[in-house]
């Protein structure tokens, strides 16, 4: 039996129509949220990145390859992570489908990641991904850009992550989940939140990068492409725990 409301189609079409208006209302919300993304300051890059890639060592301003934007996804795969974060890979599945797209708009997207750069080749191969993802192994920018943080920082609490304060972290107060995901990545809780996700904005002009706009947390629901389609499915997200596994993972039985 249909537990959910049940009603004719006029009774649909009305509380359908009555949505619609919310909706559009919500969208010209998000357009607007938009253009004051578009409209915060830049901020001036001086300081010199180096990155490991398919290409060799690059610089921040290389990762561009002639574009003007730069879109950078912090993928949680730490040095001594076994596999890349099961939550970034469904994210990153999305990315082989439309970064050739906005290569053609004169945006390139990256994933960058602290492992090593042979880490990041084995584990793209595996999952079979075609963007780019250099290696930050050798520098700051994870932390400087607030996706990654140091031991000494899990300890004392002295970092930030979505533009809040951090608290301490050690291996007794590690939440279910992040111990879960510690597991799927084949090392313990506090050094798999070491790395965190997030996402970053880079304008080149002029021969100098500036940085324009960084995410994170709930801030990257609308990058991971499978969750805006629950929102739209009968009974949407619908969780009651950890349900994803990589992509080559899933029992197809």
């Amino acid at each position: 039996m249909v537990k959910h409301v049940t009603g004719t189609r006029d009774e649909w079409l009305a509380a359908r129509l009555a949505l619609l208006k919310e909706e559009k209302e919500l969208t010209r919300q998000s357009d607007a949220l938009a253009e004051r993304r578009q409209a915060l300051p830049w901020v001036r890059i001086d300081k010199q990145y180096r990155f490991d890639t398919d290409d060799g060592p690059a610089t921040l301003e290389d990762l561009f390859k002639g574009r003007s934007q730069l879109l950078v996804y912090h993928f949680m795969f730490g040095p001594d992570y076994k596999s890349g974060c099961p939550s970034c890979s469904m994210i990153d599945d999305g990315f082989n489908g439309f970064a050739v797209h906005l290569a053609h708009h004169d945006v390139m997207l990256w994933a960058v990641s602290r492992a090593p750069f042979t880490k990041l080749q084995a584990y793209k191969r595996r999952m079979g991904w075609t963007f780019p993802w250099a290696s930050s192994e050798s520098g700051d920018f994870n932390f400087d850009f607030n996706a990654s943080i140091t031991a000494e920082q899990q300890r004392a609490g002295t970092s930030e992550y979505n533009y809040q304060p951090g608290h301490p972290l050690d291996s007794a107060d590690v939440p279910e989940a992040v111990a879960q995901f510690a597991a799927m990545c084949g090392t313990d809780g506090p050094t798999y939140a070491r790395d965190r996700p997030g996402m970053s904005a880079f304008a080149l002009e002029g021969g100098v990068v500036y940085h324009t706009y960084s995410s994170y947390a709930r801030g990257l629901d609308g990058l991971w492409g499978a969750y805006q389609w629950l929102d739209r499915a009968p009974r949407g997200r619908n969780e009651t725990g950890i349900w994803w596994q990589r992509h080559d993972e899933y029992d197809e039985g």
